[in-house]
């Protein structure tokens, strides 16, 4: 059977979007920019042929067409999120590592980490931010930052100066040997492939 789905993408925005009944609140939660989140839902709205909002001033009104939608909308997603937090990543060490939206995954070649450490399971959170490590939702984030955090442990793995690529994690847990592990890979990595274009380099510090 194949699903006639509008793009996730923009699914998503509209759920987030319907649920705060602001872009910016959105845009908070999906780590996006307001106007990326109304770009999607625009797109969605033209793709479907009905107005899921109404834009007024400062406001934001969810139409008939855009409160029937919703509750079918967020029940997929919960499901989707149900049946994922059953699935068990192989390996006695879970680590549960937060990405930020413009990262490229590719970079990080994690097909290539699961490989050389089956006894870490990992599972990746994109997009995620400081809220969601703060919360205890991953243990281990890759932040678009200045890698100055109080009481978290930062590494960066752009070169330059400014903001970055940071690999953050909480002083607290920034020795446990699954965040050890892919400390010491990506730094592995990095030596292998220090001129290599594109690939990320463990390069400075900063603890907390």
């Amino acid at each position: 059977m194949t699903y006639a789905l509008p793009p996730l993408n923009a699914l998503r925005a509209f759920e987030a979007a319907a649920r705060h009944l602001s872009f910016k609140l959105a845009a908070h939660e999906l780590h996006v920019t307001p106007a990326a989140v109304g770009q999607q839902v625009k797109a969605l709205e033209a793709r479907l042929g009905v107005q899921l909002f109404e834009r007024l001033h400062k406001q934001l009104i969810l139409t008939a067409a855009g409160q029937a939608y919703l509750p079918g909308v967020s029940e997929g997603f919960r499901h989707i999120a149900e049946a994922t937090s059953q699935l068990k990543p192989s390996g006695a060490l879970l680590l549960q590592l937060g990405v930020h939206a413009g990262f490229d995954l590719r970079r990080l070649d994690l097909a290539a980490f699961r490989d050389v450490h089956a006894e870490i399971g990992l599972r990746v959170l994109q997009p995620a931010g400081l809220h969601e490590l703060v919360e205890g939702k991953v243990d281990l984030l890759i932040a678009r930052s200045l890698g100055h955090h109080p009481g978290y442990r930062c590494n960066r793995i752009s070169e330059g100066t400014g903001r970055g690529d940071w690999l953050i994690a909480p002083e607290g847990t920034a020795d446990c040997p699954e965040i050890v592990g892919f400390r010491a890979w990506l730094r592995t990595m990095a030596d292998e492939k220090a001129h290599a274009v594109g690939r990320p380099r463990l390069v400075g510090g900063v603890g907390s």
